[in-house]
């Protein structure tokens, strides 16, 4: 037996050849027409679908019980003529998995081109929020004409400056130290990265053999959060502290009144003030007590701690006394973060939704505007964009984190992630960074609004 081995291309050449010699003219005509008849028939059972293997290169049937060309456009009796738009199965869903579809002008008949495709996906693009979960892995091939966003971000005003991807598990802590030119991450894959914020590149890597499940900085302070310990490294002096007393996972920490606070998983709030003792800078001041349940968020305001639980309360305590003064009550679920600003305190939860408090006259506080959002909120964060307007972060359980203007809560635009955005800190020169639960780190930019030349 002789084997001839072809390459693709001139396997389907001598197919065709083979196949008009065989049924092109003469006693086997008829067989061929019936064969032509039973591959309409067939392929109009499997509704016109083109191959998925096929578009990725990697089909290796022959036949096929699909088509492998571009499905074909629906009939101009739909109105729609040559568009691109599929009525039977989507040629792949967002990077949700109910998407739901933006505006009707998105699918509205164009009676002047309608061969146009590539219009009818921007269209449809510029108005759906949703972001392509194949373009986020490099393998869409739909190309402009996908119906689902090919960027990070929507809206104006803001850019992304890089991508910073080496952590393998979600991101739990983000910090620039002020005069430093390193960027710190912490995540639960057991590492802390520094990065060169001029080359963009991981420096340095410490394995702490633990997850970490928080870290801030302060002056030139790095503290990390971890199981049942807080350590804190100086930067300046490369010496290396641990404070021991949490029980549990170290889910919160926050500085205020000259005293670190540390929340910790049995519901406890640990606080340690500076020592002249030769042994540790640190000392153990107290251990808050009340929430029976892990702390997640601290913030501090007003002469003020407050803190958040999963037990779904929020606490006030005096930084002074560090006693509780006031307990909340108004959400239904986790309490997931807290935010000081100006004289409001905004705490989001789990619930969906995102209460702004006030304080009332008798002292106490009082929620004075509640919005609510489609999915629960992973965190909020606030800060002001390249013209001074105070803009509020939402991240949401839809991995994506929505911008909001302030007071009035419309929306500013829309930033994406590969899994849900743990939290948002701010840097200098209007850098902002995301981390989210993939191990993506973002470097964020606000764009300086043009100056426009006096007559």
């Amino acid at each position: 037996m002789l084997l001839i081995f072809l390459d693709q291309h001139s396997f389907v050449a001598v197919h065709h050849l083979l196949y008009d010699c065989y049924f092109g003219n003469g006693k086997f005509g008829s067989q061929k027409n019936i064969m032509d008849t039973k591959f309409a028939r067939r392929t109009e059972r499997i509704g016109r679908t083109t191959c998925s293997y096929w578009r990725a290169g990697k089909c290796n049937r022959n036949p096929c019980r699909f088509l492998h060309i571009e499905t074909p456009s629906p009939p101009a009796a739909c109105g729609y003529g040559n568009t691109a738009y599929s009525y039977g199965k989507k040629p792949h869903s967002s990077s949700e998995n109910t998407p739901k579809y933006g505006s009707k002008k998105a699918l509205h008949r164009d009676n002047g081109d309608r061969g146009d495709a590539t219009r009818v996906a921007k269209a449809f693009k510029k108005s759906s929020p949703r972001i392509c979960k194949y373009w986020i892995n490099n393998n869409c091939v739909h190309g402009e004409q996908c119906l689902y966003l090919h960027s990070w971000f929507r809206g104006d005003g803001f850019s992304t400056v890089t991508k910073l991807q080496e952590h393998k598990k979600v991101i739990t802590g983000i910090a620039l130290p002020v005069g430093s030119d390193k960027l710190y991450s912490g995540s639960t894959d057991g590492t802390v990265r520094i990065w060169d914020c001029h080359t963009g590149q991981c420096a340095k890597v410490i394995n702490l053999g633990a997850e970490v499940t928080s870290l801030i900085s302060e002056g030139s302070w790095i503290f990390v959060g971890l199981q049942n310990a807080v350590k804190a490294w100086n930067i300046q002096t490369m010496s290396e502290f641990t404070l021991d007393g949490p029980k549990g996972r170290v889910r919160a920490m926050t500085v205020g009144n000259n005293t670190l606070f540390a929340g910790a998983e049995d519901g406890v709030i640990f606080a340690w003030r500076g020592s002249s003792k030769a042994n540790s800078p640190f000392e153990l001041v107290a251990s808050l007590t009340g929430h029976t349940k892990a702390v997640v968020c601290l913030a501090v305001g007003c002469k003020m701690l407050y803190s958040g639980s999963m037990d779904q309360s929020i606490k006030v305590w005096d930084m002074d006394t560090l006693q509780c003064t006031m307990t909340l009550n108004d959400h239904t679920d986790a309490v997931t973060s807290l935010i000081c600003w100006d004289q409001y305190l905004l705490s989001s939860s789990s619930d969906r939704t995102i209460k702004v408090w006030a304080c009332i006259e008798a002292g106490s506080l009082e929620v004075i505007y509640t919005h609510t959002e489609e999915n629960g909120v992973v965190s909020v964060f606030g800060m002001p964009d390249a013209e001074g307007k105070p803009i509020l972060f939402s991240s949401c359980r839809d991995n994506s984190v929505h911008m909001y203007e302030l007071p009035s809560f419309s929306e500013r635009g829309r930033l994406f992630a590969k899994k849900d955005v743990a939290l948002i800190e701010l840097g200098p020169g209007g850098l902002f960074f995301t981390g989210d639960e993939s191990g993506l780190l973002m470097v964020w930019k606000w764009l300086e609004v043009p100056k426009v030349a006096s007559s």
